[in-house]
């Protein structure tokens, strides 16, 4: 079988054998990237959180925290606060909200293409 495939390969083009070994060269990434140890990926993960600034933003959050002479109550809550969100926001009643504002809306719309077709008929 060694043997055939040799002489396989050497009847294949030279631009063939390069194409052949890019893809084959792709193929092993990709699978060797499904099976990353799990420590390079935590690795690589903590990297792009450096990169982004998140560490130094969760821990500027946290040395805030420590410093604070009475420790809150939640310190989620505060957390969340000294990040910019909002607190005792109910985002389903918003949602709702913004449907129902999208809702009137295109009835309005609908209502002035209405009146301005009627206008411009007379």
């Amino acid at each position: 079988a060694e043997v055939a495939l040799s002489a396989e390969w050497q009847r294949v083009g030279e631009r063939e054998r390069g194409s052949l070994i890019g893809e084959m060269a792709g193929l092993v990434n990709a699978v060797t990237s499904q099976f990353q140890s799990p420590e390079k990926k935590k690795e690589e993960f903590r990297q792009y959180l450096e990169r982004s600034g998140v560490i130094d933003v969760l821990t500027k959050v946290l040395v805030r925290l420590y410093e604070e002479p009475e420790k809150p109550a939640n310190a989620i809550d505060f957390v969340k606060m000294t990040l910019g969100a909002p607190t005792g926001v109910d985002v389903d009643a918003l949602k709702a909200e913004n449907e129902q504002l999208r809702a009137k809306v295109a009835e309005l719309q609908a209502q002035v293409e209405s009146l301005a077709s009627h206008t411009n008929e007379e």
